[in-house]
């Protein structure tokens, strides 16, 4: 078979997700199983995998599926749990009361607390907390929309404490015979390379995210200012500018020394601590805050048809009290991180594991207690106690819970499942490299040298398609990994530009578009949201590749 023509064919269950999801406006959770369906058909028939090898292939997949929903259920259980606690709303007070200008509040409530709160939950929490949060402020409800999904470009590579990464791209790599040999070379093992992928994806957005809320503060003065001018978004540009390297700064630091679980978390934090300070002491604030216009004179398409209000906190509560489960969390992950400790040995004893599956070469193994959803469950735990919570305010948030994990389960399952049968079609009886391998391939035969010009856009589409950072990186990791080789470039920075890119896809990919437009009722309207996010998409993709070019 010609290169071309095998290059075709494994790209139809990249071609297959598109058509479902985007022409067909399928949900995910069809377009991921129809996905599977035809990698599995494309295997078998024209790959000529074994059916033990694909069998083995699935059940490694249920097993990594498992943990990642394992970590989607910790964090948003503790979510909720602080939501029933009150917690959240004493934090969202304490963020009110800083100013009246509302690019001021955009910047604190959207791209601060809205970052922060990616990197500790992921999975579009940030616009089912930020965007009600805005409009009950006082906040158009397609603006809010807008602002929650601007700021989802830079945090997303590492939400959840770091799934894209630790999870979505190390399976998108693991057992790939090339990546084992060139890891073997250098004397690493997977984590550690994925945290040198995760270093060098800091560092880039870094250079792209620290424009971010200036753009957020144009973009939005633009479209619901009196006169919607951009001047009103200009003026605040030193303070935007500050704003931005308050996150930047703090999260590329993280990136690079600590790894990929916390910087999203450490740059909200750090940024809000920062911003704080400089907006009570009225450093760089406007002599004249700026506003909307009389919500009476607000067009129809600017509102929806929720209005949500600011709950009162359920008792009285401090904000130190309120912030110390985040606290709680990010100090147990850090010491459960730490090679020096005893702690990170322990953790990791517990490894069930399942070897040659069904007489292949494929493995699993497990680390549950390692895993970040523990760390989150003993949070949980902790604040019943310290926010002095009844027994039905647990069953509250599990049933709050437990719907968004099914919704979540089939197509993230699926989506793993694919990608396991998708790597591991090395072994085949057409003498064929697998389909990862193949695309990687073809590519680099068409892009050559400028393949970093449009790595990042290859992130993008899979983000958008599939609604998800981590499934992106799941599906395309390898695939960038064999092109970099292909190629001559250095596998870590196209990768990092993978990661990037599939960031800025989930700033306009439709199921972040539909969770925050459901929030206040905005449903119908993904099109014109589409429209106006674009621009910031066209921003972080043409960055991203300038930069990889530099880079590479």
């Amino acid at each position: 078979m010609s290169l071309l023509l095998a290059f075709f064919i494994a790209l139809l269950p990249i071609v297959t997700v598109f058509l479902l999801l985007v022409v067909g406006r399928r949900p995910a959770s069809q377009a991921m199983p129809g996905a599977l369906a035809v990698t599995i058909a494309i295997a078998v028939l024209i790959w000529q995998v074994p059916l033990p090898h694909i069998a083995a292939s699935l059940v490694q997949g249920v097993v990594i599926a498992a943990e990642i929903l394992f970590i989607v259920f910790g964090a948003i259980l503790l979510l909720n749990v602080l939501q029933g606690s009150g917690a959240i709303a004493v934090i969202r007070q304490s963020l009110l009361g800083l100013s009246p200008d509302r690019r001021v509040q955009m910047i604190i409530i959207a791209w601060l607390f809205g970052s922060f709160i990616e990197g500790a939950s992921g999975f579009g929490t940030p616009a089912v907390i930020c965007v009600p949060l805005l409009v009950a402020v006082g906040f158009p409800a397609l603006a809010a929309v807008i602002a929650a999904l601007i700021i989802q470009s830079t945090p997303s590579t590492y939400g959840a404490v770091g799934t894209p990464l630790l999870f979505g791209m190390d399976t998108g790599l693991a057992g790939a015979p090339n990546v084992e040999a060139a890891l073997a070379a250098q004397g690493l093992d997977n984590l550690t390379y994925i945290a040198r992928v995760g270093g060098q994806a800091g560092l880039i957005h870094a250079a792209i995210g620290s424009l971010i809320p200036l753009i957020l503060v144009v973009t939005i003065t633009r479209l619901f200012g009196q006169g919607e001018s951009q001047q009103d978004g200009w003026a605040l540009w030193p303070f935007c500018l500050v704003a931005g390297l308050a996150f930047t700064v703090p999260y590329s630091l993280t990136a690079v020394l600590l790894g990929p679980e916390f910087p999203a978390m450490i740059g909200g934090l750090v940024g809000l601590g920062i911003i704080v300070v400089v907006v009570r002491r009225g450093w760089l604030q406007p002599q004249q805050p700026w506003d909307f216009p009389a919500p009476d004179t607000w067009p129809d398409i600017w509102s929806g048809s929720v209005t949500p209000h600011l709950a009162p906190p359920l008792k009285p509560m401090t904000v130190l009290t309120a912030w110390l489960p985040y606290v709680l969390l990010g100090l147990l992950l850090v010491l459960s991180r730490l090679e020096a400790l005893p702690l990170r040995g322990w953790l990791q004893s517990l490894r069930p594991g399942w070897p040659t599956i069904f007489g292949t070469t494929i493995t699993v193994t497990s680390t549950p207690l390692y895993l970040p959803a523990t760390m989150f469950l003993v949070v949980v735990v902790i604040t019943y106690f310290l926010h002095r919570m009844k027994p039905q305010d647990i069953q509250m948030a599990l049933g709050r819970a437990v719907p968004i994990l099914r919704k979540t389960a089939l197509a993230l399952g699926a989506a793993v499942l694919m990608a396991r049968v998708f790597i591991n079609s090395d072994v085949n009886g057409a003498g064929l490299a697998s389909m990862p391998l193949t695309l990687a391939a073809g590519m680099s035969a068409i892009a050559g040298q400028t393949w970093p010009l449009f790595a990042a856009i290859v992130g993008m589409v899979g983000s958008f398609v599939a609604g998800s950072v981590t499934v992106s990186n799941m599906m395309f990791s390898l695939f960038q990994f064999g092109v970099a080789e292909a190629i001559g470039k250095v596998p870590e920075t196209i990768l990092a530009l993978q990661t990037v890119g599939a960031s800025a896809g989930n700033v306009f990919c439709v199921s972040n578009i539909v969770a925050a437009a459901a929030t206040v009722g905005l449903l119908g309207r993904e099109g014109i949201i589409i429209r106006q996010l674009l621009p910031v998409v066209v921003y972080y993709l043409v960055m991203a590749g300038l930069l990889g070019l530099l880079v590479a």
